[in-house]
């Protein structure tokens, strides 16, 4: 573990002057470590692996290979900001996996979480072996680890799901950020020039919006789940919300209850609201959403959202609630 220590004599990057350092340091590094030879890195379009594309391009342009896999479980515009983002701005070798048909066919009928992340997670590493058999010459396998995940789980960052390759790859790893901490990569990302929204964005769980979609996923409660978030994120960053609030979300459970619309009965989901701050993730105060605001986005969800009569807020600090539902 002694090459996975963060250097005493490092400074922590809290400046633009220091990031701009650590990335002309990096890429020299990079450029010694892979030389003429190519890398692989699944690039999920969260802050990490953006980060971590983003410093490979400039390191060895095209002989970084990305793989996006699009498993459906993302948020609204991600797929598309992704591809905006590397292949047409950053000009990266991009690969673009459509596997939402794939995995939401996976899951049909699963209702317990913890399966329905393991179901996530093994598929992921099917299609980006598959992606990986399929290309000549990749020697190196780049993954998003940071500081906390040595501390907190050893050197491979699991919840990226590339840990779980099988060994005849035999990739050797390059983890160009395993020592800095979350603010310092976002520090980086917004110095490399990454959009904010990429760079700033909330915590997102590994298997996305499948552990908000509460119970079996289905197709269309998945669309209410994104949908609606779209809306709360929309509305939070017009009313100044957006980085001030740690994380904000909402969830669509398995149940439907009766409402009115247009003067008919309906019968349809409830969509859940939560916003929380924390300093640690260990435990969580609920932001106080304006009423006005409050109004404000529950018309537009109610209105919008196919299938949704009702939206309910989540009050329950941590503890005794966590943070998310599943």
């Amino acid at each position: 573990m002694e090459n996975n220590k963060r250097p005493e004599n490092m400074e922590r990057i809290t400046t633009k002057e220091l990031a701009l350092a650590f990335i002309d340091e990096q890429i020299s590094a990079l450029r010694e470590q892979i030389k003429d030879r190519k890398v692989l890195l699944a690039l999920s379009g969260g802050v990490d692996s953006s980060v971590v594309a983003a410093l490979l391009i400039k390191a060895i342009g095209d002989r970084l290979v990305c793989v996006h896999v699009n498993h459906g479980l993302l948020r609204k515009g991600e797929p598309e900001q992704v591809v905006r983002v590397f292949r047409d701005e950053l000009g990266a070798n991009l690969i673009y996996v459509d596997a939402v048909d794939r995995f939401l066919d996976k899951l049909v009928g699963v209702s317990e979480p913890e399966k329905k992340r393991k179901i996530i997670g093994a598929e992921f590493i099917r299609v980006f072996e598959e992606e990986a058999r399929k290309l000549d010459g990749i020697e190196f396998l780049a993954q998003g680890t940071i500081y906390p995940d040595i501390l907190e789980s050893g050197p491979v960052k699991a919840h990226h799901n590339v840990g779980g390759l099988p060994e005849d790859l035999r990739f050797e790893l390059v983890e160009p950020l395993k020592f800095l901490f979350k603010d310092e990569v976002r520090m980086v990302g917004h110095t490399l020039g990454l959009p904010d929204n990429m760079v700033y964005r909330q915590p997102f769980p590994g298997p996305g919006l499948g552990v908000r979609c509460l119970g079996a996923i289905t197709r269309d409660r998945l669309e209410a789940v994104r949908e609606s978030d779209a809306i709360l994120r929309e509305e939070f960053a017009n009313a100044g919300l957006q980085g001030r609030v740690w994380q904000y979300f909402t969830l669509v459970p398995d149940y439907k209850s009766v409402g009115v619309k247009e003067g008919l009965r309906s019968f349809e989901w409830p969509v859940i609201i939560r916003a929380v701050n924390t300093r640690d993730a260990m435990t969580a105060t609920i932001e106080p959403i304006p009423y006005e605001l409050l109004g404000r986005i529950v018309d537009r969800i109610v209105h919008e959202v196919k299938g949704v009569n009702r939206v309910l807020y989540d009050l329950t600090p941590k503890p005794t609630g966590t943070i998310e539902w599943e």
